[in-house]
């Protein structure tokens, strides 16, 4: 400890891709930041929330054994810093008398200083922290780190309603420093500022926000952390959906901290951030699942191509095989352009027909099926015979099945159980079809960062311009069954998103007997989507995390 207080304080922000549940690989990323920082000059180094368990750990918590190991990895990680080089600041789950709870340690000069727990515990949307977690038992004060005084409220505590922050103001507090695992939704980065300036209104203290990047399941951490002066105005702004070990220079001015040097990165618009959400989530979930390649069933049409992108985007070309498996109602189009999307891609492609399954499985129902007229059961064993070899060249080559499902499909059962719902992962499951439309003529003509595929039109402009279809049947349409997709998608963001009421969707201009329909359509697809793959979270309120409506509900809104 310094006699005299320091006239400047070099804090890293260590914005890292940590895996849940491989707390020796995170110890180690977090070694590795550390020693970067030091190179940088950097006193003080902030990690994100949970970082050495991963986040969001969920009921691993409550296994002894895991939390004793994070503890462990604190403790040792707490050593390091007898080097004489940066402190560090990260977060662990720590169990102690007052119950287990989401904890930083805060560790300099070869030892921990001190312990911190978060208080406002989350509990909706994706969050449900009260299950595994007990709120800290009191606030404590700032910690004092080489004479300055340093506060650490933990992510939720500067959203929520518990004056944290202000008491850390009020106990001495001359900067904060926020570890989070905030995940990404559309526009999360303006709200994050917002919550941020609030805090720097009422306190009157600069706040460093450090985020978490990276893909875990369904959520997407986004990173893009930052900090707002004790002004008001953006002091630095790291970069979004990479990682980064950034070291920011404050010095003191008068009573306060202002940041002198830092990053200002600029952050993506709105189909660049969701097209890299879902290249990031996709990757992680393969390469943290120990999956070395991907299939898909490439068809011709929009969903399964820019899946097909997003997969060579995201591992690279020679890591995506895709089988066009076509049948009698396959049009000449969509075997061209399936073609032709693999080419662009530069990806394996296969053709695997599927007229002998279908007529078999056909022929075997035949007796059972006398005296019935042919409809969906018989369009369905098309899906599901493809479903089912794609399933086939998973368990013999070890590749994860994509899935194509966009969110207006998924809505209203618009697919086929254990078959083109077949699937490990699913990056646009959370995606409208016009933002996959958006989001098809976006990469066109951009390659976004940290993509492995190539520039150029990688989705043929026809799959973009013709209709869509499943082609179970002659001359079949979605919109034979379904409302025209402009329209579908605005009813369905009313009723999933924003949770309206059928007579104010009506208001809107969307006639009632079709409103009525889709919400109809929407409960009874509850269980499909149950067993659904998992996918990359994009909007406010996904299926699964975000909405839970129960599969058995007769309620329907009638005014």
């Amino acid at each position: 400890m310094t006699k005299t207080a320091p006239d400047i304080l070099r804090i890293a922000v260590a914005q890292l891709n940590p895996t849940v549940g491989d707390v020796a690989g995170n110890l180690a990323k977090a070694r590795e930041a550390r020693a970067d920082a030091a190179r940088q000059g950097a006193d003080l180094v902030l990690y994100t929330e949970l970082f050495l368990a991963g986040y969001p750990p969920e009921d691993l918590v409550l296994k002894p054994s895991f939390r004793k190991a994070c503890e462990k990895a604190a403790q040792d990680f707490a050593k390091d810093t007898a080097d004489g080089g940066p402190g560090v600041i990260i977060g662990t789950p720590l169990k102690r008398k007052s119950g287990t709870h989401n904890s930083i340690v805060f560790a300099d000069g070869g030892k921990i200083i001190a312990e911190r727990y978060k208080l406002d515990l989350p509990n909706y949307g994706e969050f449900d922290e009260k299950r595994v977690f007990q709120a800290g038992p009191e606030l404590q004060g700032p910690v004092n780190f080489r004479g300055v005084r340093i506060g650490i409220p933990i992510c939720e505590d500067i959203w929520g309603d518990i004056a944290v922050c202000e008491t850390l103001a009020e106990s001495g507090a001359e900067i904060l420093l926020v570890p989070n695992g905030s995940p990404y939704y559309r526009a999360k980065i303006d709200v994050r500022h917002q919550i941020v300036i609030r805090q720097v209104i009422e306190t009157g203290l600069p706040m460093i926000y450090a985020n978490q990047l990276g893909g875990q399941d369904e959520l997407i951490f986004d990173g893009a952390s930052f900090a707002i002066g004790a002004d008001k105005t953006l002091a630095f702004q790291m970069s979004q959906f990479e990682e980064a070990v950034a070291v920011t220079t404050w010095k003191r001015k008068g009573d306060g901290w202002v940041c002198s040097e830092g990053p200002m990165s600029k952050i993506p618009e709105r189909e660049e951030a969701d097209y890299r959400a879902c290249m990031l989530g996709l990757r992680d979930y393969v390469n943290k699942n120990g999956f070395k390649n991907v299939v898909l069933g490439l068809s011709g049409g929009i969903d399964s191509a820019i899946c097909a992108a997003l997969a060579v985007d995201a591992l690279g070309e020679e890591r995506l095989r895709t089988v066009m498996m076509p049948y009698r109602y396959t049009s000449k189009d969509s075997l061209k352009d399936a073609e032709d999307c693999a080419r662009a891609l530069g990806c394996r492609y296969d053709i695997v027909p599927i007229s002998e399954p279908v007529e078999g499985f056909r022929h075997a129902l035949t007796q059972l099926f006398e005296g019935t007229q042919e409809g969906i059961t018989e369009e369905n064993l098309q899906s599901r015979a493809r479903g089912t070899i794609l399933m086939a060249i998973s368990n013999k080559f070890g590749s994860m099945v994509v899935t194509t499902g966009n969110k207006s499909e998924m809505s209203v059962g618009y697919a086929t159980l254990y078959g083109d719902m077949n699937g490990g992962f699913n990056p646009i499951k959370d995606l409208y079809k016009m933002q996959v439309y958006a989001l098809s003529r976006w990469r066109n003509s951009h390659v976004p960062p940290g993509a492995l595929g190539p520039s150029g039109e990688v989705i043929p402009k026809n799959i973009i311009d013709k209709a869509p279809s499943a082609e179970l049947r002659e001359n079949q349409t979605d919109q034979d069954s379904l409302p025209p997709y402009p329209v579908l998608d605005d009813i369905l963001e009313c009723l999933v998103e924003n949770e309206m009421s059928v007579d104010d969707i009506v208001a809107r201009g969307h006639d009632r007997a079709t409103v009525t329909r889709v919400e109809h359509l929407l409960y009874i697809a509850e269980y499909k989507r149950r067993q659904a793959a998992p996918g990359v979270k994009i909007t406010k309120k996904n299926f699964g995390r975000d909405r839970r409506y129960p599969i058995t509900n007769r309620f329907r809104d009638r005014g």
